[in-house]
């Protein structure tokens, strides 16, 4: 088997984005799987709008997840330099052979000529795309004004017949060369364009397989032209699946969070976003979706992939993280939830010692704070859930019962919680009330919610005290007259 080499090439002219992630995780563990080589380079190319700081948030953003490059800007590596700004002569050298061999030639059309173009072709409802007129000028004509005259490069792209290539997930696919016209490959500024850097690039160092987003499969014949210019041979191509909105458009902002960012300031776990973006194209031969990351890289085959549209379900991924949270030892829970910036005025000490009654609740590390929210002061009281699941009790039976509970509460207080709940049981038997009622009054009046940890320990956590003081301020709310 030759050296597995894989690569992502994203562009910081914004927040590190899921879909990066998604396709560098695919990336990241064939490479590692196979003990190869991960590639990160940075494709700047665009200097309007790439920044320095969008680059740096990639770096984090995938450290975050724990995918590190072998070879990166931030790296080094034996290939570099990794920023495509950076390799402006590389690319110069490449062009100039394209347009020596006759593959690609130096094209003068202003962007005005290029907008009316536009319009006719619009207007006569043909296809869109460069019309070659700059293609058959001389080469020594070209050569000459291109020292005055400001100019693009483009690829002669073969008008006849198709370009074909095999797709490790999607078979044999074949484009008509029709489809296609002369791709700019160096824009006017001297900065090659995505096609031409990504094909040399890759070529340079030596990347064996590219897997990337499907929505580059119309880009792939001008790829697979310009490694026959070259006289290379080109990569395995592997085009994943689009992560999908729930109505099946591209994921965006707009309906769902995409930046990296923004899934650990809101306290999913690392392992929980591998594990769900791994899910959005494959998946275990088994049926058990939650698994270790080391886990998904040994199994990890990209002939796997499913070609199915990953649907990025939130539901879904707020379940996986409740999974993952469950799993961590109470230490590691705590000290992710400190170091996260979760704790509020928690003290560390305090949120170990309270943590057992809300770890099996919470289903992101910034849940901690409003579950725990009722031991540090008075929760807001769920009246109406109360209502709802007493509604058969009269409220002023519910009030006598509370108060009665706080009496025999602490009659009992430093027993056993069986022997609490039984006493309780009693009290409500006596009316004849089923004893859900009280201990769900109980619950409400100590912790604000009809859903809560368990009841007794929500006592010890919040103060014997202050929980009977509660027990009798609703009972007195409920006693008194509507």
């Amino acid at each position: 088997m030759t050296d597995v080499v894989t690569r992502i090439a994203p562009s910081p002219t914004g927040e590190a984005h899921v879909g990066t992630a998604y396709v560098a995780l695919f990336n990241w563990a064939w490479a590692h799987k196979n003990d190869g080589r991960f590639i990160l380079r940075i494709e700047d190319t665009d200097q309007a709008r790439s920044k320095r700081e969008y680059e740096d948030g990639i770096y984090e953003a995938l450290a975050w997840l724990g995918i590190e490059s072998d070879e990166s800007p931030a790296a080094g590596g034996a290939h570099g330099p990794y920023r495509q700004s950076e390799r402006s002569a590389v690319y110069a050298e490449h062009a100039a052979q394209l347009i020596a061999s006759g593959n690609a030639y130096r094209c003068f059309c202003t962007a005005e000529r290029l907008a009316e173009l536009r319009q006719f072709q619009k207007a006569a409802k043909g296809r869109l795309g460069y019309d070659g007129h700059c293609r058959d000028i001389a080469p020594a004509e070209a050569a000459e004004r291109a020292k005055n005259e400001t100019h693009v490069v483009r690829l002669a792209v073969d008008r006849e017949g198709s370009t074909r290539w095999h797709d490790l997930l999607r078979g044999e696919i074949v484009i008509a060369n029709e489809e296609d016209d002369d791709q700019e490959l160096v824009k006017s500024d001297g900065m090659p364009t995505y096609h031409m850097a990504n094909v040399v690039d890759d070529h340079m160092m030596g990347v064996s397989i590219v897997m990337r987003a499907e929505e580059w499969i119309p880009s792939t014949p001008k790829h697979v032209m310009l490694y026959a210019a070259f006289g290379w041979e080109p990569p395995t191509f592997a085009h994943v699946p689009l992560l999908r909105n729930r109505d099946k458009s591209k994921i965006s902002k707009r309906k769902n969070p995409t930046s990296l960012i923004w899934y650990r300031d809101a306290g999913y776990l690392p392992e929980t976003m591998v594990n769900f973006l791994a899910l959005q194209g494959w998946s275990p031969r088994e049926d058990d979706e939650e698994f270790a990351v080391a886990e998904f890289v040994n199994k990890f085959n990209p002939r796997d992939i499913s070609l199915g549209g990953p649907v990025f379900d939130m539901t879904k991924l707020d379940w996986l993280n409740g999974e993952k949270i469950r799993k961590l030892s109470l230490d590691d829970l705590a000290e992710r939830i400190i170091e996260g910036g979760f704790a509020g005025d928690w003290s560390p000490d305090h949120l170990r010692e309270v943590l057992p009654l809300f770890q099996d609740r919470m289903k992101s590390l910034k849940d901690f704070v409003p579950l725990a929210g009722y031991i540090r002061g008075r929760p807001e009281l769920d009246l109406e859930g109360l209502a709802k699941k007493t509604k058969k009790v009269d409220p002023a039976v519910l009030a006598d019962m509370l108060r009665d509970a706080a009496r025999r509460l602490e009659e009992f207080d430093g027993h056993a919680d069986e022997e609490k709940e039984a006493a309780l049981r009693l009290i409500a038997e006596k009316r004849e009330v089923k004893p859900g009622a009280i201990f769900m009054a109980l619950r409400v009046a100590v912790t604000g919610a009809t859903a809560s940890p368990p009841l007794f320990p929500s006592i010890d956590a919040v103060g014997f005290e202050e929980s009977m003081a509660r027990v009798r301020d609703l009972a007195e709310h409920l006693a008194a007259p509507a």
